[in-house]
């Protein structure tokens, strides 16, 4: 009979069977300042229950299965004929069916929508984040088509269907379609203008043959592609089916899939075109201005997609520091884990309270809105997701050797964390993109100045902080070598405007003593001592209030 050597005690319980929506006040608050009172009801029932399934141990272990197998590639059929499928685990299938059931590629025309959604994107992805990818896609892909009503006509209703189908089929026989993307190639990465892929014109109005290649292809397993290529006029978007009205396969070569770092449930492709069949959206020549709004929608999702890392980072952390117990007391209590924990707290709310922000001002669409987005979205993109990767890191450490084990989680989402960084323009394109709407848009500016000048007189810190960006602002000699401290600054400025009008005291001090006041160090968990910082750790604290 073997002996028991111990028994097992002083271990956080799994953070499980919980309501990711409910258990975080910072999006319950978001939803209820940004929603009309008409709409809340209606939105917390729904948030609450994709809340209970992101928190529960079946969605849990979808994440892990989704991931633990990755999608493969399959070229052909036993029988020689070229397919070009990707196949995934059910488990991906499942992530994706519920993400689509719960409406997370439906914003445009519904009240509220974005806002909705952004709030569900942030909940659901804490499940899992690499279906996040074509849902992210297919939602973003709607103001590109409305360029084409004709185009937009017949697929919009399939993006934004609550139903997922995942098969092969012409787009006209299904009652729900997603959409990726193709805009990369070898030679050019980020500057898409340098393309190769050629578009020569069919007899058809607005069809075209595509001859070239895609270096990234986002979700390649989609019912359709938006792709930029030259066309007699300049470089041009096109929509592509992944099977043509017939039922033939569009011919769509997937050369390999990417062996990436992270996100590993979801596929990116290297795919050839030969005499592939397209349709034209938009104008020739003004293939970018045509996507733009995609791109832009995207970013913001890159956005969210990190703020929900950082949540569900924050989350673990104060969860296993909660119940573990150190030198005679729970870990949390400890001086030095509370500074650690708070300093995390104060990223991740600052984060949602951004994202949920420029949710709410796509849902507005008023001129003055829009014109902040044009600024807010790059800069909020260039920061947030650049702060996720090394808070994910310092959770983990929180659980110590807890969290170097992949059966905490942890390593999944520090390798997911700089992901969003890259895709959609990586820190340096969302600088000069800041930079250009500083000097193209004087109501861009405008609009982000009002946005911020609207706590003016709150802080101090935050006073002085805004003070010191016009000056900057002021002074365009050699701005794009510093375009990123630029950037840096007024994504700190917008999220400390947000936080002292919007967040609990305590909160928003923390936020401006540290980040706007100076009064911090290199590293997370560096706040200065007499601030109260166990408030700010229970705000942050995965329970149902």
């Amino acid at each position: 009979m073997a002996a028991t050597t111990h028994t097992v005690s002083n271990q956080a319980p799994p953070l499980l069977g919980y309501d990711v929506f409910g258990a975080d006040r910072v999006l319950t608050e978001a939803v209820e300042r940004h929603l009309p009172a008409d709409l809340l009801d209606d939105a917390r029932g729904g948030l609450a229950e994709l809340g209970r399934s992101a928190g529960s141990a079946q969605a849990a272990e979808w994440g892990t299965q989704a991931n633990d197998n990755p999608p493969r590639l399959r070229t052909h059929d036993r029988y020689g004929n070229r397919v070009d499928e990707v196949e995934f685990h059910p488990a991906w299938h499942r992530l994706l069916g519920h993400a689509v059931t719960a409406g997370l590629t439906d914003a445009w025309d519904r009240p509220g929508g974005h806002v909705r959604r952004t709030a569900g994107f942030l909940v659901w992805t804490q499940a899992e984040a690499g279906h996040g990818c074509p849902l992210s896609m297919t939602h973003a892909a709607v103001p590109a088509l409305r360029t084409d009503p004709a185009v937009a006509q017949e697929w919009e209703p399939l993006l934004t269907s609550r139903v997922y189908e995942e098969e092969l089929r012409p787009a006209g026989q299904k009652a729900g379609a997603l959409l990726g993307m193709g805009m990369t190639e070898k030679q050019g990465g980020t500057d898409v203008r340098s393309n190769t892929t050629r578009a020569e014109p069919l007899s058809g109005e607005g069809e075209y043959l595509l001859t070239g290649h895609k270096w990234f292809c986002s979700a390649p397993m989609s019912d359709g592609f938006l792709v930029l290529a030259q066309a007699p006029g300049g470089l041009t978007c096109f929509l592509l089916p992944r099977v043509l009205p017939d039922g033939t396969r569009n011919v769509f070569a997937i050369q390999r899939l990417k062996d990436k770092l992270g996100n590993r449930s979801n596929a990116s492709a290297e795919v050839e075109f030969d005499g592939t069949w397209v349709r034209r959206v938009g104008e020739e020549g003004r293939g970018v201005r045509t996507i733009i709004d995609m791109v832009a929608a995207t970013r913001l999702d890159c956005v969210t997609g990190s703020a929900a890392l950082m949540r569900q980072a924050v989350a673990q952390a104060v969860h296993h520091s909660t119940y573990r117990r150190v030198f005679g007391g729970p870990l949390a209590d400890k001086p030095l884990m509370r500074n650690v924990l708070a300093d995390l707290a104060l990223e991740s709310e600052a984060a949602t309270v951004l994202a949920m922000r420029l949710a709410a001002a796509y849902d507005a669409g008023t001129e003055d809105e829009s014109a902040f987005l044009r600024i807010a979205v790059p800069a909020a993109k260039y920061w947030v997701t650049k702060r996720c990767a090394p808070l994910v890191a310092e959770a983990l450490e929180c659980l110590g050797g807890n969290g170097y084990v992949e059966e905490s989680g942890m390593p999944r989402l520090l390798r997911e964390a700089p992901l969003n960084s890259i895709w959609e323009g990586s820190g340096n394109v969302q600088a000069l993109d800041v930079l250009r709407a500083l000097q193209r848009e004087p109501l861009a500016l405008n609009a982000f100045l009002q946005e911020v000048g609207r706590a003016r007189g709150a802080d101090h810190r935050l006073d002085r902080a805004i003070r010191d960006l016009l000056t900057e602002l002021a002074d365009l000699q050699g701005i794009e070598a510093r375009a990123r401290r630029l950037v840096e600054r007024m994504a700190l400025v917008l999220q400390g405007s947000l936080l002292v009008r919007w967040a609990p005291p305590e909160v928003a001090d923390a936020f401006c003593a540290s980040r706007l006041g100076g009064e911090w160090g290199a590293a997370f968990g560096t706040l200065p001592h007499t601030l109260d910082l166990a408030s700010v750790v229970e705000r942050a604290r995965p329970v149902e209030r």
